[in-house]
């Protein structure tokens, strides 16, 4: 599965709505995702799990990258 996480890249600060990345993340599950990412001293915000639908829809943007962690 694919997830898209949504973050801050900074881990103390507070969240900013117009500061929020993405990253694109393959796993089993959420929790695998939290483990993947827990070296990168990042504040996750959201987690979400994407259908077939959204991924196409994702893919198209220019930003769209698969990380390999």
């Amino acid at each position: 599965m694919i997830f898209k996480v949504l973050y801050q890249e900074l881990a103390k600060e507070v969240p900013v709505r117009e500061r929020t990345q993405a990253l694109y993340v393959e796993a089993d599950t959420e929790r695998q995702v939290r483990k993947k990412l827990a070296s990168k001293n990042i504040n996750i915000e959201y987690i979400q799990v994407l259908d077939e639908d959204h991924l196409a829809y994702e893919k198209q943007s220019e930003d769209f990258s698969l990380e390999n962690v």
